[in-house]
């Protein structure tokens, strides 16, 4: 199930890249961008447990620090190449067919246009603008994703409210899993609702998966996800 929740993630750095203007390339063991990648999105993802240290840096570019590596079986060591670990964390795997709970306190629909996109991706970041410019109306195109989101409920239905969390689904062509990432819970909101709302709106008759670390792997274990294994990012230091 790893091999198929790395090949999903990677699939959506592809849509993401895509999205400015920057694709890069599958290889048979890894997925790599020869050019530099979006903010907090990797230049190379391993796709196979037997991918190797030049199966990543041959295909990406180190002309400056700051490259990075998503090692999804956790089997790479790039400190010899100049880079530090920058985090671990654990993919995790929700079976087809588990019953999603309904949300409560919010009403979950996908986003649908350029205006909702700035208004998630706001939410998403905090206010930061860097940051939510990540989010171009061109993932509204992509078949590929999903982006959803939690409106807090008012008596007026008419009124969606402020944003209370969201998530990107992806599910690439031919797929056999659903990939959830950039989950999020706005301040005050519970992010276990974050979560119920992400998969009121994931098609459950495929495995979920994803990837989290520390306190955020315990709503999703609440909501019957299980870890499968561990993955490494790592950052090209230029040592």
């Amino acid at each position: 199930m790893i091999t198929e929740a790395a090949l999903d993630n990677a699939h959506w750095c592809q849509a993401m890249c895509r999205a400015h203007g920057r694709p890069g390339a599958f290889g048979p063991r890894a997925w790599t961008n020869p050019v530099r990648t979006p903010l907090y999105y990797p230049d190379a993802v391993t796709l196979t447990e037997d991918a190797s240290v030049r199966d990543v840096l041959d295909g990406i570019d180190r002309s400056a620090p700051g490259a990075s590596v998503k090692d999804s079986f956790a089997r790479l060591d790039l400190a010899p190449e100049g880079f530090r670990l920058l985090f671990e964390a654990r993919w995790i795997h929700r079976p087809a067919g588990t019953a999603a709970r309904t949300p409560r306190g919010a009403r979950w629909r996908p986003v649908r246009t350029a205006a909702d996109l700035a208004a998630w991706a706001s939410a998403w970041s905090d206010g930061d603008a860097d940051e939510a410019a990540l989010f171009r109306a061109e993932l509204l195109a992509d078949p590929t994703t999903t982006i959803v989101a939690g409106y807090e409920s008012h008596e007026d239905e008419a009124d969606e409210g402020r944003i209370v969390g969201g998530a990107v689904l992806s599910v690439r062509a031919g797929g056999r899993v659903t990939g959830v990432s950039n989950l999020f819970a706005a301040d005050g909101t519970d992010p276990a609702e974050a979560w119920a709302g992400c998969l009121s709106l994931a098609d459950t008759t495929r495995p979920v998966v994803g990837y989290e670390s520390g306190d955020d792997l315990l709503p999703a274990r609440a909501l019957g996800f299980e870890e499968t294994g561990p993955l490494r990012v790592w950052l090209d230091t230029g040592a």
